[in-house]
């Protein structure tokens, strides 16, 4: 029953501190209060666990606190105290969601028993939400897997970063080099590792979304907040947030992150009071942010905030010695997913894969090779197994473009490429997931490809 944060509301001043001193003495952080107002002020600005509540207070009543606890935050367990010898208050409690209660006078030993009780639900409770959180699919995609030089110095820095929980890191790569991997591998080998690791892409959100998804935001904030809703940053709390994308954050957002970042605190959509929290920020960008800052999309403060510890993640194509492990590693994997038995590739295969360049990195290599594993019908992944852009060397974007009319815009790769996906856009009826697909780029890519390109 340690290191939980309780909140005691309870207006015998006697009772209230000999119960905090009992719980602190188990390793509690424990909040008092000698009304209901005080205690409603603290809920509005910290983060609580528990609650022991009394139900008759000087001011408001016990069960009208319960159910504006319950109305503000749920997940929050509450034991109320009653001094009556009529047990009716009590279970009205229970149905107002109250976890149970204790009649006075109750031995020390009783309370200890009761908080642990309510104390492992609220944990039970909270692992399930981080598991479903931090759901990582099956190896290899969840390891960070390279054996060439680059990637162990980069193994070395992670774990060095991951010895600082409360250092903020950027996390620099292109696209599908693995950047969200690196950030599974800082928080897990971290201090904060059995706490929650919170993922948020902040181009696939809408701006005035953004802001919401990030703080949360009190009931009737705006239209359509019918309930409290926790933000990023609350559920977060003692473990990390990941934010992919960032330099798509907008200007508007930055200011309000940027005092996340120095003083760890922050205030709902709606609410006038902050609310401490303890987190540590993961960053990641495919993006150069000194560009973005010279091009004034990015502040210059925040990203100096950022960069504390920078990783950079190298393209596959500078470590051309973990290609063939990885190529090997994901047969393995998906002949176990297809119910193949391949047990390996062919010299003229292998030489093509080592020629290519792989401007989609490890994400790329990973669906070259399924897509080549269900093609297959003998033991040995071959050369027609593979797609089209690697039998000649390109991406396939420039495959297609030598087919696209070049007429009108010049004859840069920027243009041309620009052009492409403005034909395969239209050919998809403007449905970005089956054009992403077809040029065999991820969603969030051709997002910022069209973005970049003034793409509508």
């Amino acid at each position: 029953m340690a290191n939980a944060n309780i909140l005691i509301i309870e207006d015998n001043e006697d009772l209230c501190k000999t119960l905090a001193e009992f719980l602190r003495k188990k390793g509690n952080h424990v909040r008092t209060a000698f009304t209901g107002e005080h205690g409603l002020s603290i809920l509005g600005q910290d983060i609580i666990d528990l609650v022991l509540l009394d139900i008759k207070l000087p001011d408001i009543n016990g069960l009208q606190i319960l159910e504006s606890v319950k109305d503000k935050d749920p997940d929050i367990l509450v034991i109320m105290i009653t001094a009556s010898t009529d047990a009716r208050p009590a279970v009205d409690a229970m149905k107002k969601g109250a976890y149970d209660y204790l009649m006075k006078p109750f031995e020390l030993d009783q309370l200890k028993l009761v908080v642990a009780k309510a104390l492992e639900t609220h944990n039970l409770k909270k692992e399930v939400t981080r598991l479903k959180t931090q759901h990582k699919e099956s190896f290899p995609d969840n390891e960070l897997y390279g054996e060439a030089e680059s990637m162990r110095e980069l193994k070395k820095m992670i774990k060095i970063v991951a010895g600082t929980p409360k250092t903020s890191v950027l996390i620099q790569g292109e696209s599908g080099t693995g950047k969200e991997l690196v950030a599974n591998a800082v928080h897990n080998w971290s201090a904060r590792g059995e706490n929650s690791l919170v993922k948020i892409n902040c181009s696939a959100i809408p701006e005035n979304l953004l802001e919401s998804e990030l703080f949360g935001h009190e009931k009737g904030a705006f239209t359509d907040a019918k309930n409290m809703k926790k933000g990023i940053f609350e559920m977060a709390h003692n473990g990390t947030i990941f934010l992919d994308e960032i330099s798509c954050m907008q200007m508007s957002i930055q200011p309000k992150f940027l005092r996340v970042l120095e003083t760890q605190s922050f205030r709902r959509i709606g609410s006038v009071s902050d609310v401490q929290i303890d987190v540590r920020i993961i960053a990641a960008t495919n993006r150069n942010l000194e560009d973005c800052v010279e091009q004034q999309l990015f502040r210059e403060d925040l990203y100096y905030r950022l960069k504390v510890m920078v990783l950079n993640i190298p393209p596959l194509r500078d470590r051309q010695e973990d290609i063939l492990p990885l190529v090997m590693l994901f047969i393995e994997h998906h002949n176990k997913e297809f119910g193949k038995s391949i047990k390996g590739i062919t010299a003229d295969a292998t030489q093509k894969m080592l020629n290519y360049r792989w401007p989609g990195n490890v994400r790329e290599l990973k669906n070259v090779v399924e897509r080549a594993v269900i093609l297959c019908e003998v033991n040995e992944l071959q050369s027609e197994h593979l797609p089209l852009e690697l039998l000649h060397g390109v991406s396939r974007i420039a495959i297609s473009d030598a087919f696209a009319d070049l007429s009108g815009d010049g004859d840069s790769l920027e243009a041309m490429e620009r052009r492409h996906i403005e034909h395969i856009l239209k050919k998809c009826e403007g449905n970005k997931s089956k054009t992403a697909r077809t040029l065999s780029i991820s969603r969030s890519t051709l997002r910022e490809k069209m973005k970049n390109y003034g793409i509508a």
